[in-house]
């Protein structure tokens, strides 16, 4: 505002000072995800001994307060050079191939050292060379310097640290997500174990020798077409290792690794996997005549990919990456070699594996079908998942990990207009009783406060329970399949977006029947898709966000569900909501590349599912989408 900008006003930052001035330019955030990136990269440094073939054990520990601890039996610093490494950024012995790492991941030399910079306290303790020695460290400030008199055949690093309530406030380790990426590194690195500790005492171990393989399997869970496709190879100096398996649903998920980090936006190698399944799968429907002659009929990559799990390691040499966090692969090599390798080993792998291959295309197949059918208007499509049963343990899962951040995720979960849509249906005495079924977060049935008696919740998972606790009366624990209620026990039922992710939902709403006492009233609101023209194409925008989306319904046919369950006087009520899409997909249950496909499906949309459906895409590249609902309420005979 005026002041003077001259040579006086260049500063020059030193040492560490320039990481605790900027620390999201080192570690991406200074939130639970900041925090995170602290132990990932101490972490790195001992996987990077296990990569060299030099540590076969890491201890993690996280103490109350967050306090992390970090030992593993690898060489262990250089003794002479503790100070150096953990003050001054780009220091290190992985620049140099010859300097006792061929491959690592801690390329740039600034992990343990922003770790340093941006703890209140660090303690690091090495043994090597027959020689103990430790060293602490206030805010990146080296402290003293202490060689143990007694000598020690060990060897090995051992690195504590808090993180800086200056640089991070409140923010805490995801303890889960410790976990997680702990036994992620357990298998890529078949042999390694790793024993953690959480803060209320608990232990795990570990210990992953099934590799890659029986890391996609575990993604994948029981929904597998065939047994893990593991393939490996090598091509202009990258090793190249993969594990693929196509399951029955439409949900896709591939993670990707460079030296054991995880890529988590893809990159060169990625894109080069990609093209390789889209050439192999491509070559085999064409080579077996299964595309339909009668009308020109192809499968895109993303019908090949509908359904499948998949990781995808390189280790190589110098990897180029964007930016120090290292979540994009930028090194072109990687394209072709992982291309080159998945291609040859793939088509092998498919003439080796024929029933496998079958089913792999017949998916694809499926899948390009499903697309072609949006975009013909006089062709209705149904969708149904292939497997009708209801695994609990799935449900509990996805909707813990949706209550993340609930209330945030979406426009329509607390929009007033359609909350007070379901409280104007209401027809039953001001002293009725009511049951939220599904009850997520409690809104449907607070929205009926003030018009009704008692409301009470029913809900499957302690994380949505605990929130809908803060709104109703008395919730539940159970699921809608079998209610642990008696019959004719109350005078409303209500709830909203939940029959689409159900299967068999004739079960639930005869539940739904039995509990409602003579006369009691039915208020439910639907997701629907305009007509059978947008119907395939809004089917999959939706289960790439919701894998649990299972039944595809229009308008009508819950009104059929209704009056085939015994319920009459049925009426309805049509209602528009504008959603914010990208919002809806910044979501803890929503993968990154699912995002990205979510976009490209609204970006692609047929004409003749744009002219049915409102939709718009903004200069600034967000998107809105003018979502349908409809309300029904209908009566159990008196």
């Amino acid at each position: 505002m005026g002041e003077l900008y001259d040579s006086r006003s260049i500063r020059v930052l030193s040492g560490l000072e320039a990481v605790r001035h900027r620390p999201a330019m080192y570690i991406g955030s200074t939130g639970p995800n900041g925090v995170l990136h602290l132990l990932l990269e101490v972490l790195q440094n001992s996987v990077d001994e296990a990569l060299a073939g030099h540590c076969t054990h890491i201890g993690v520990s996280v103490a109350p307060g967050g306090v992390t601890t970090l030992i593993d039996n690898g060489r262990g610093i250089p003794t002479e050079s503790i100070e150096l490494v953990l003050t001054t950024l780009h220091s290190g012995g992985k620049f140099d191939p010859d300097g006792g790492y061929p491959v690592s991941g801690g390329l740039h030399g600034v992990g343990v050292s922003c770790v340093n910079a941006l703890s209140s306290v660090l303690t690091i303790e090495v043994w090597r060379d027959g020689k103990n020695v430790k060293q602490g460290f206030e805010r990146g400030e080296a402290g003293r310097f202490v060689v143990s008199e007694e000598p020690t055949e060990r060897t090995g690093t051992s690195v504590t640290w808090t993180p800086d309530p200056q640089i991070f406030g409140g923010s805490t380790l995801d303890i889960d997500a410790v976990a997680e990426r702990l036994q992620e590194q357990a298998f890529l690195l078949p042999g390694l174990v790793i024993d953690f500790t959480r803060p209320d005492g608990q232990t795990e171990r570990f210990e992953e020798q099934g590799g890659i393989a029986g890391f996609v399997q575990r993604m994948a869970g029981p929904k597998g077409l065939h047994a893990p496709a593991h393939l490996k190879g090598e091509a202009d100096g990258v090793s190249v290792e993969v594990a693929l398996q196509w399951t029955t649903t439409y949900h896709e998920e591939v993670r990707s690794y460079v030296n054991t980090i995880r890529t988590r936006h893809g990159g060169m190698h990625l894109a080069g996997l990609q093209a390789a399944l889209s050439r192999s799968v491509d070559r085999y429907v064409r080579a077996h005549g299964l595309l339909s002659e009668d009308i020109d009929e192809e499968v895109a990559g993303s019908d090949i990919r509908e359904g499948l799990y998949g990781v995808l390691v390189l280790t190589m040499a110098d990897p180029q990456f964007e930016g120090q966090t290292k979540t994009m692969l930028s090194s072109e090599v990687a394209h072709d070699a992982v291309m080159d390798v998945v291609e040859q080993q793939l088509n092998a792998w498919m003439a080796e594996n024929p029933d496998a291959a079958a089913a792999v295309a017949g998916k694809a197949l499926e899948a390009s079908r499903a697309r072609a059918a949006a975009r013909r208007a006089s062709e209705r499509a149904r969708y149904q998942a292939i497997d009708v049963g209801m695994d609990k343990e799935i449900y509990r899962k996805q909707f813990g990990i949706r209550s993340k951040n609930w209330h945030d995720s979406c426009v329509w979960l607390t929009d007033e207009t359609l909350l007070n849509a379901h409280a104007e249906m209401c027809e039953m005495p001001d002293d009725c009783r009511v049951l939220d079924v599904c009850c997520g977060s409690g809104v449907v049935g607070n929205s009926f406060r003030g018009r009704v008696g008692t409301i009470e919740g029913l809900d499957l998972t302690p994380e949505m329970i605990a929130l809908a606790e803060t709104r109703l009366d008395k919730v539940t624990k159970g699921d809608v399949y079998d209610m642990p209620f008696e019959d004719n026990t109350y005078d409303l039922v209500c709830n909203r977006e939940v029959l689409h992710l159900l299967p068999r939902p004739e079960r639930p709403v005869s539940e739904i029947f039995r509990v409602l006492k003579p006369g009691g009233q039915f208020i439910f609101g639907q997701l629907v898709p305009y007509s059978a023209v947008d119907a395939p194409w809004f089917f999959r925008v939706v289960k790439k966000k919701q894998p649990l989306f299972f039944n595809n319904f229009l308008a009508e046919d819950l009104v059929v569900l209704l009056e085939n369950a015994g319920f009459e006087d049925i009426k309805t009520k049509d209602l528009t909501v504008w959603e914010d899409i990208d919002t809806w997909i910044e979501t803890h249950e929503t993968p990154s590349m699912e995002r990205h496909e979510i976009r490209r499906l609204y970006h692609e949309a047929p004409e003749e599912v744009r002219r049915v459906h409102p939709f718009e895409i903004t200069p600034s590249g967000r998107i809105r989408d003018l979502w349908r609902w409809v309300i029904y309420s209908g009566r159990k005979p008196a």
